[in-house]
Parts: C-alpha cells; structure tokens; sequence
C-alpha cells in the first residue's frame, strides 16, 4: 500500500548556533540563503542547496540530535487515518506557518512529520528576511 506523502518539503535541522550553521550552509556549502529570522528568542533559518526541495531550516528550538523529515501530504486528517489503521500511533499534532502538522518517531527514533499546505502565501512572506 502506497503512503500518503507527497514530496519532502523540508529538512528540519537542531541547531546550537543558527549563525555559524548558516554561514556554514551558505558561503562553505555553496547555498541560497531563503530566510534568517530571530524572533521571541528563537532563530530559525532556510537555506536551499538544490533548485528541487527540500528546504534546510536550521533551527535553534528543536531539540536532540536528528533531523526531522517534514512531508507534505494532501489531506492531513485523511493520511493520519490512513496511518492509524496500519497501527501508527501519532504524537503532536500543531501548527506550523504553512498548514497543519503531525510529527512523531519511528521505532527506531527516526524523526518524521506531515503537514497540509493550506496556507501557500506564507512562503513568500518570510523569503528574504534577514534578522541575523
């Protein structure tokens, strides 16, 4: 049975020092810095390394030490459903800026989440900001 996701939006990142890890990303690694944004003491920043997804967010508000595979899905209630009967347990269920979204562990301590696109503007929104 195939899984409901869509396509890799984004590759969430744990950060200790968002800055240095950017500067990292961008002048080291050859990316395109999207965004760099401080905010109630949090920084978060995207940098593309492809024309194609995923977006690298690094971030200084997620904990441990892997990175969490954010999926877009069509449906975000339909997919948990689909999930739940093939014995998934699901475990936070927030909002992100671009949509609802579900992050939860594998077995094995893979990190994973899904959301629903329902608010495509947002993007282009945060695109060019530099707070740091």
């Amino acid at each position: 049975m195939p899984g409901p996701f869509e396509q890799l939006d984004f590759l969430y990142m744990p950060s200790r020092d968002v800055a240095r890890d950017l500067d990292y990303f961008s002048a080291t690694l050859g990316g395109r810095v999207v965004f760099a944004i401080e905010s109630t003491g949090t920084r978060v920043a995207a940098v593309s390394l492809t024309d194609a997804p995923p977006l690298v967010l690094l971030a200084d508000h997620v904990d441990g030490e892997r990175p969490i595979l954010v999926y877009r899905v069509r449906d975000l209630r339909e997919s948990l459903k689909t999930l739940e009967s093939r014995g998934w347990t699901r475990e936070h269920t927030f909002e992100i800026p671009q949509g609802p979204c579900c992050s939860f562990r594998t077995p094995g301590g893979h990190r994973v989440a899904l959301y629903q696109l329902t608010r495509p503007e947002v993007s282009g929104h945060f695109e060019g900001r530099r707070d740091f």
